[in-house]
Order: structure tokens, then C-alpha cells, then sequence
């Protein structure tokens, strides 16, 4: 907000210049990265259209969780019996799908 500017004469200028805002209740955001997650606990989010263009402002502070992916004996063992595979490319077709046996059973049968 502008200092000395009262929140009706706010919104009456940003009406003017075709700039609508919405404050969205939401209890997380979470946006995910390659490497992380950023989760954003009971955040104040804000909509901002401005003349058709959305974006959205969120305030918070975020906790950062890890991607990685852990992958168990068991899941490779699972892996190489269906696929018939080695256990290097079992464990690569895991890791690249962030550990859905399901699709990496399906990228090494194909």
C-alpha cells in the first residue's frame, strides 16, 4: 500500500486502472522445484488481474522439502523380476521416474 492513501481511494485508483485484487483463503501452497519442494503453510495469497493478465503473490515462509528419491532393495528386486532387467538399468528407470515402479516397468518392457 501507498503511505497516506486510504484503502477506498486504493481501490477506486487501481479500478481505474483496470487492476482487480482478490485475497484467496487457502490453508497450503506447494510449488515444486527439480530439486525441492517449497510448502507454504496457512499463506495470504493475492489475485491479481490486471486487465486480463492473472498472477498471484504469496506471504509466507516456506519449508523446504527434498525430491530425492529414495529407492528400496525390495522396489529394484520388484523391477528386475518383471522387466528381467539388470540391476543398474532397474535402479536408473526408478530413479528417473521419482519412484513409480509402474512406469519404470513399463520404460524398460518397451
Amino acid at each position: 500500500m501507498i503511505p497516506g492513501l486510504n484503502p477506498r481511494e486504493m481501490a477506486k485508483a487501481m479500478k481505474k486502472l483496470g487492476i482487480k485484487q482478490d485475497e484467496l483463503q487457502a490453508q497450503q501452497v506447494i510449488i515444486v522445484l527439480e530439486d525441492k519442494e517449497l510448502v507454504f503453510n496457512n499463506p495470504q495469497i493475492s489475485k491479481v488481474d490486471m486487465m486480463g493478465q492473472v498472477s498471484y503473490q504469496i506471504v509466507g515462509t516456506p519449508e523446504e522439502r527434498s525430491r530425492t528419491v529414495s529407492i528400496s532393495e525390495e522396489d529394484v528386486k520388484t523391477v528386475m523380476e518383471q522387466t528381467r532387467a539388470d540391476k543398474k538399468s532397474a535402479e536408473e528407470a526408478i530413479k528417473k521416474h521419482k519412484g513409480d515402479l509402474a512406469s519404470a516397468i513399463l520404460e524398460l518392457q518397451s
